[in-house]
């Protein structure tokens, strides 16, 4: 159960500091989405930084890693976790899985969006 409290409060935190940075960094008037670009690359640093701190050092508790990755940078953004395992993927030789992981996450996330907007509008 510590755990659990653990990742909310993480993740409260990592939702809420997404939410500033989305009013700090608005859309250009291109309609790039900056701020979710912007989200997701510190995310995927922070994850990285902190992480091997903790699998590296003792700076990072086991706790502190579980508040700061699955909680602060889940909530922030999960585009970081899922570099962080595709990291490990490549890491442990399995360039094949990381690159169906990188392609069936892209290729299937847009396919979803489609789906879902699409039974949307059939719904309505």
């Amino acid at each position: 159960m510590k755990g659990v409290l653990i990742v909310g409060v993480g993740g409260f935190v990592g939702s809420i500091a997404r939410y500033l940075v989305a009013l700090a960094i608005p859309f250009a008037s291109a309609g790039f989405p900056y701020a979710t670009l912007a989200v997701n690359l510190l995310g995927s640093f922070l994850i990285g930084f902190i992480s091997e701190l903790a699998l590296s050092t003792t700076l990072v508790s086991p706790e502190t890693r579980l508040l700061l990755t699955t909680g602060f940078c889940g909530g922030f953004t999960t585009f970081s976790t899922a570099m962080y395992e595709t990291m490990g993927l490549v890491k442990d030789g399995q360039s094949l899985y990381a690159g169906m992981y990188v392609a069936g996450s892209i290729v299937g996330g847009m396919a979803c969006i489609f789906s879902g907007t699409l039974l949307a509008k059939i719904w309505q």
